[in-house]
């Protein structure tokens, strides 16, 4: 409906300029008054920013919004709405955030992020996440003694996946047989960890691992040193975080210089 209502205005308001030639610097006139140029040419490149391309067909789009927005301008107008002293607190906010955007992105261009920043950033993350990396299951419970229970059954015979689906309190491994995948044992909490390297792979832990989340059954599934991405893999992601991080620091820095009373 709103569609339908907006291409209804903009065909009238085409129609009521077929009359009145725009000069080469306007895009239109709607109601005696010129409509310029720039203001499609704004919206182009809000358009291109988008990552959307600019065809024929959208070029079309943004003269019928450019046109369609003179049209409803024109109108709150000529109902005093612009005098309002709504309209002029939500002026003043607008014109103070287009005003900040714009110094963010004066800062960014003056500031950007090198080759060499992102290859410190990834070195920092390789020594950080190197090692190795343990592939393990578990079964969570509440008490001790139903953890004690799991064990005994296990070693008769009772399967560790069938159990962990049916008993276990963690639902994200739970469900597929208590299977934790590759992680390094930071992503442990610290009794957990300690218990997970010290096994032999496909042994499982024999008496229950105490954590905060309850009692544990631990199987080590597999070991292997860290899989990690390439610097050319995550360099986009590396400067993004880099740009976010000089960022927030120039707005910190400019809190701090402020004489607020």
């Amino acid at each position: 409906m709103k569609k339908q209502l907006l291409s209804g205005l903009v065909a009238a308001a085409v129609l009521g300029t077929v009359a009145l030639p725009a000069s080469a610097q306007n895009l239109a006139i709607v109601n005696g008054k010129a409509v310029p140029k720039e203001r499609a040419e704004v919206l182009r490149k809000q358009v291109e920013r988008s990552g959307r391309p600019v065809t024929p067909d959208i070029e079309g789009q943004i003269k019928e919004e450019v046109i369609a927005r003179e049209i409803f301008m024109q109108e709150a107008q000529k109902r005093g709405l612009d005098a309002s002293a709504d309209y002029k607190a939500q002026m003043e906010l607008a014109r103070q955030t287009i005003l900040i955007r714009e110094l963010f992105a004066d800062y960014q261009k003056k500031n950007p992020v090198t080759d060499a920043d992102i290859k410190a950033e990834y070195d920092k993350f390789v020594a950080a996440n190197s090692g190795k990396e343990y592939k393990a299951s578990h079964i969570l419970v509440e008490k001790e003694d139903e953890a004690k229970a799991i064990i005994a059954s296990i070693n008769k015979g009772a399967k560790f996946e069938d159990i962990a689906k049916k008993q276990s309190k963690d639902p994200g491994s739970g469900a597929k047989g208590g299977d934790l995948d590759w992680a390094a044992p930071a992503n442990y909490v610290g009794e957990f960890s300690n218990a997970m390297v010290k096994l032999e792979k496909g042994k499982m832990t024999e008496a229950p691992v105490q954590s905060q989340f309850g009692w544990h059954i631990i199987r080590l599934d597999d070991v292997r040193e860290a899989q990690l991405p390439k610097l050319e893999e995550v360099k986009p992601q590396v400067a993004e975080q880099l740009q976010q991080q000089k960022l927030v620091k120039f707005q910190e820095d400019l809190r701090a210089k402020a004489k607020i009373q």
